[in-house]
């Protein structure tokens, strides 16, 4: 049997939005429990997790009347105090074994009394020792070191149980719940689409994808999570240097950086401030040919991915982030590198970011 790869769990993903969709609200039940009368929530994560809580984030914050601010688990171990407003604490790991999440809960738990919830793919992993309950994000196992699938489980669940807690509050009704979960579900069965669409968008321009020397993602509002994470997997993969920003702060300083041969991809979504994005695009493609953009709904523009799918602003980062999954897939091969040889594979071990060694194929 062939080793899973990348695009073995980018192509699972529509069945698995049925199969998290199919579980609700029972898959985030106990969170809600867990979350219920309260309302400034603490969340930790690192790396892709980190990402898709940014990515879940204003949809959580905009449907439940939630605050969330989210930090890097390590540093808040060691050097962050804990703010006397918070009263929920969660921490994210697919795997369930990142040591700086583990710890940044079992230091909430030792410091406070703030009710803890961990979300991961294995609810019987190291995390679950560390809170009050575990939330299967509803992967399963991911066996390759550049998660896809895994990603968009956590951004799903998360905005699940944001969409339950507000129906068990009363801030949306059963009827608005049943039009979100519909649009989900139209999402899912979208995928093969936007897989499609995706890799046709990488031959069309594979060339300027595998002779770029750097690459850079701007988006804005719930995107910001997005452009994260194509920093995050482009870097893993295609090993080159990648950029994700949000768009105001490129304006600060970054954009001196642009050259001719920069390749910058602008995320569009239907953002209240969609007219800085266009005036950037325009812009930055008088300074550089190879500018790109990913959107959702139509569009006949050569360098423009469009995504048939109809989602909101703040659920469009579950659609976003896939072309980028398979662009970084594609271009990594295109590069000539070989993503099933795995390399530093000693490191999470001898550094101690994870509890145990990754169950890899």
């Amino acid at each position: 049997m062939d080793k899973p790869t990348m695009m073995t769990y980018v192509l699972e993903q529509s069945e698995m939005v049925e199969s998290i969709l199919s579980r609700f609200p029972d898959n985030v039940e106990e969170f809600v429990d867990i979350a219920l009368g309260t309302s400034d929530w603490l969340v930790f994560a690192t790396g892709s997790s980190y990402n898709a809580a940014l990515s879940a984030k204003y949809y959580v914050e905009n449907r439940a009347d939630v605050r969330m601010e989210i930090k890097e688990p390590f540093h808040f171990t060691h050097y962050d105090r804990i703010s006397p407003h918070v009263d929920l604490a969660i921490g994210i790991s697919q795997s369930g074994q990142s040591t700086s999440t583990i710890g940044a809960l079992a230091r909430m738990r030792q410091e406070s009394d703030i009710r803890t919830i961990a979300m991961a793919s294995d609810t019987a992993s190291a995390i679950a020792g560390v809170a009050n309950a575990t939330t299967d994000i509803g992967c399963g196992k991911e066996r390759v070191g550049y998660v896809t699938k895994g990603f968009t489980a956590t951004v799903l669940t998360f905005m699940l149980a944001g969409l339950r807690l507000a129906e068990r509050k009363g801030i949306v009704s059963s009827d608005q719940v049943s039009r979100e979960l519909k649009t989900f579900r139209k999402y899912g069965a979208a995928l093969p689409y936007i897989i499609s669409a995706t890799e046709n968008f990488y031959e069309r321009f594979k060339e300027e994808f595998t002779g770029a020397p750097r690459f850079t993602a701007i988006g804005n509002g719930p995107a910001v999570g997005t452009v994260k994470e194509i920093e995050t997997k482009f870097s893993e993969t295609v090993r080159l240097p990648t950029q994700g920003i949000e768009l105001e702060a490129f304006m600060h300083g970054p954009y001196l950086e642009v050259n001719r041969e920069h390749r910058i991809f602008f995320l569009e979504t239907k953002s209240p401030v969609k007219h800085r994005l266009d005036a950037l695009r325009a812009y930055e493609s008088g300074v550089t040919p190879y500018t790109y953009t990913i959107k959702l709904g139509n569009d006949t523009d050569e360098r423009t991915l469009a995504l048939p799918v109809l989602l909101d602003e703040y659920q469009a980062p579950l659609a976003l982030i896939v072309p980028f999954q398979i662009l970084a897939h594609h271009i990594a091969g295109g590069r000539g590198i070989d993503l099933t040889c795995r390399i530093y594979t000693d490191f999470g071990v001898a550094m101690q970011s994870k509890t145990q060694p990754g169950d890899y194929a």
